[in-house]
């Protein structure tokens, strides 16, 4: 097989010690310099670096949406499991305030537990005024009196023990909004594992977008790769010299995501500290917090950035062994 001399002196440049001394660059060895395979600043390769920053930015901010809601309901975990409502239903023969009293005495006397505040006639009529309206008349209505329970020591708290002392208050029920916690640690775990999915489906488009990069390239090189292969260079090599150059693709993309993405969550909490002081603010620090990531989120997002780099050297370095494999 004759092979055009041209591409085996190309060959020499790209990969000088691979080919016959006869066909080496002339040039003495210090001053010889090795041309890549893959052109660094072809159309292909500023393409694939805007797709994989697309990519990391939308990966970015699943990673930091993650992270602000797991925030988020592990402080409103953390405050529910410090407060417990105590209901003491009306009932014919029973005097409520008494009730109320006695409630509140035994909910003070309790391990762990902080400051007990009974709630007045007027808290009450706060607090159902959005549903029936203002001036309530609460004795026409057997409307249920609350006792606000603050616990101190969650450790040292037993709600089991106080919800069985309560029971000797005729109409006590003692609610330490488990239930709440339950749903919030469910939600929260859902949310977790979904951002994952999305993570996961993010890569994989990506990878699949630098696996056909990777074989256009190779195509694109099609004469000088089977030239080195031929001449002897070790696939090992060939494949170095692609991961290389999409492992720079990669990082490019990736930080330039991530800075995106990073600065998308920057600007959105000086939004909300712009903001601060209308409803919808306040709703929204009350759901999210401060709109901040955090170190965390930050951190998490970095690992992005380095995961998005790794994955496209290998999906790079796996595709041309697969090409390479064809030619032995």
């Amino acid at each position: 097989m004759k092979l055009p001399r041209g591409l085996l002196a190309r060959a020499a440049r790209l990969a000088p010690g691979t080919v016959p001394s006869g066909l080496r660059d002339p040039r003495p060895a210090g001053e010889t310099s090795r041309a890549p395979i893959v052109p660094a600043n072809s159309v292909q390769g500023r393409s694939l670096v805007l797709v994989i920053a697309i990519m990391s930015y939308l990966a970015c901010l699943t990673v930091g949406a993650v992270t602000l809601v797991h925030d988020a309901a592990t402080g409103w975990q953390s405050e529910v499991a410090r407060e417990a409502t105590i209901q003491i239903r009306p009932i014919d023969g029973v005097d409520l305030g008494a009730a109320v009293d006695r409630a509140v005495a035994i909910a003070e006397a309790a391990p762990g537990i902080g400051s007990v505040r009974a709630l007045s006639e007027d808290d009450t009529r706060d607090l159902l005024a959005p549903w029936l309206g203002s001036g309530i008349d609460l004795a026409a209505l057997p409307v249920p009196r609350l006792v606000a329970v603050e616990v101190d020591d969650p450790a040292a708290a037993d709600i089991a023990k106080l919800a069985a002392d309560l029971a000797a208050v005729k109409g006590a029920t003692l609610d330490d909004h488990s239930a709440w916690t339950a749903r919030l640690s469910s939600m929260a775990a859902a949310v977790v594992l979904g951002g994952f999915a999305v993570l996961a489906m993010v890569l994989v488009a990506m990878s699949l977008s630098v696996a056909f990069a990777t074989r256009a390239a190779m195509a694109s090189n099609r004469q000088v790769i089977e030239v080195l292969h031929f001449v002897g260079a070790e696939n090992a090599f060939i494949a170095r010299e692609f991961e290389r150059h999409f492992l720079m693709i990669g990082l490019k993309g990736g930080l330039a995501g991530g800075l995106a993405a990073l600065l998308t969550f920057a600007a959105l909490g000086l939004l909300r500290r712009g903001a601060s002081g209308s409803a919808e603010a306040e709703q929204m620090a009350a759901l999210f917090g401060s709109a901040s990531i955090g170190l965390a989120g930050t951190v998490a997002s970095l690992g992005v950035v380095a995961l998005v780099a790794l994955v496209t050297a290998l999906t790079s370095r796996i595709a041309v062994h697969r090409h390479l494999a064809t030619l032995t």
